[in-house]
């Protein structure tokens, strides 16, 4: 039995760490090895596990196993319940660890808030709304295993931020990529004078829309003060003055109808309830000017049994609660019944070799969902 006087020194000892700020060294190389151990569990475990379950499929002859009968088995197998726990863990680790992003960041609080811009008001700075009333499903919810999530700290913003970094290990460097191809895809060939991008983070989604539309006014909103300080100092930094952030729900914003021509989300939806859905399509609806374009990248297409099952899996096991409702969808039907016109449910490569096809990695069901709102309304 440990005895009293050893108890406090072992509490004296927690305390120096606690209160020692981490050297920058530390903190680089914790986050490259958790990184290192995603990479394998993104390629050689989900391989594995892939592998099993067609092996699985395959033996059974003539359809004697069918596939969720084959997911049964899996869910029960040892690799998978490791894979499992270390998807679970190493997103802990990333974000709440000794050496994770959350301390990290709040260690180095007061210099972040002073570098961002909190106490400045220029033309740069974001429209922060003092009275908005955050939503329960945003508040109840640690989504990504953020703890406190992105509201209730002033440097969740740049904890989200390095965070992002990693969330798609394999893209590594060209992360940014993504959000790139993203606005080629949807704009290629188009003209956009007035942009809005909803649920817009740190701002690297709207960012790709700055640069290809300089001369367009672009709007971007965010329920997170701290984000859209992030976002803020970005554009301050590089002298980018045709984009406003501001603190609003993208359910039901401030903004007049048929404001834009373009309104689109990047990984957005899948964070929102099944209602909040709902609510975010129509009022896209009512923001789009006649013949306006809407796009979300999300998730949304699971080509057979083994994904839907990794899927509803990471849902579970990253604090995602709504993932799966928003993958149950009948999006088609949904966004017709709103009026829109020209739906598209389209598989995204998020980097350009990527075989949608081939099983050598885990990746998120990337899809564009699209429309546009008539230029007449129907009779």
């Amino acid at each position: 039995m440990r005895s009293a006087q050893q108890t406090d020194s072992q509490n004296r000892k927690h305390s120096d760490i606690k209160n020692t700020q981490m050297r920058e060294s530390d903190f680089a190389a914790a986050q490259a090895f958790l990184l290192s151990a995603k990479s394998f569990w993104t390629t050689t475990l989900y391989r594995e596990l892939r592998s099993r379950y067609e092996r699985r499929v395959s033996e059974s002859g003539a359809g004697a196993l069918k596939p969720d009968e084959a997911i049964d088995e899996l869910e029960i197998d040892v690799t998978y319940q490791f894979f499992a726990w270390l998807e679970r863990h190493l997103q802990r680790m990333k974000y709440t660890s000794r050496y994770g992003v959350i301390p990290y960041h709040s260690e180095r609080a007061e210099r972040l808030t002073q570098e961002s811009g909190f106490s400045l008001r220029d033309q740069f700075s974001p429209t922060i709304d003092a009275d908005l009333e955050l939503p329960k499903y945003y508040r109840s919810l640690d989504v990504h295993q953020h703890q406190g999530g992105l509201w209730s700290d002033i440097t969740a913003g740049f904890a989200y931020e390095y965070g992002a970094r990693t969330t798609t290990p394999l893209l590594g460097e060209t992360h940014e990529d993504l959000h790139n191809r993203f606005t080629q895809f949807i704009t290629k060939g188009a003209e956009y004078q007035r942009i809005l991008d909803l649920g817009c983070g740190f701002g690297k989604s709207t960012r790709p829309f700055v640069k290809r539309f300089p001369k367009s006014n672009i709007e971007a909103v965010d329920l997170s003060e701290s984000c859209l300080y992030v976002a803020a100092q970005f554009a301050r930094k590089n002298g980018v003055k045709n984009v406003h952030y501001s603190q609003q729900d993208a359910r039901r914003t401030r903004f007049a109808d048929e404001s834009f021509d373009l309104v689109t989300s990047t990984m957005l939806m899948h964070e929102l309830p099944v209602n909040g859905v709902l609510r975010l399509l129509e009022e896209c609806y009512r923001l789009l000017q006649p013949g306006g374009h809407m796009a979300h990248l999300d998730f949304y297409v699971l080509p057979d049994a083994f994904d839907r099952f990794m899927h509803y899996g990471h849902s579970r096991r990253n604090n995602e609660t709504y993932m799966r409702g928003v993958a149950e969808m009948d999006l088609p039907d949904v966004l017709a019944r709103i009026g829109f016109e020209d739906v598209r449910i389209e598989r995204f490569k998020e980097s350009a070799n990527l075989d949608l096809d081939a099983h050598d990695a885990w990746r998120f069901p990337w899809t564009v969902i699209s429309a546009v709102k008539p230029r007449q309304a129907a009779a």
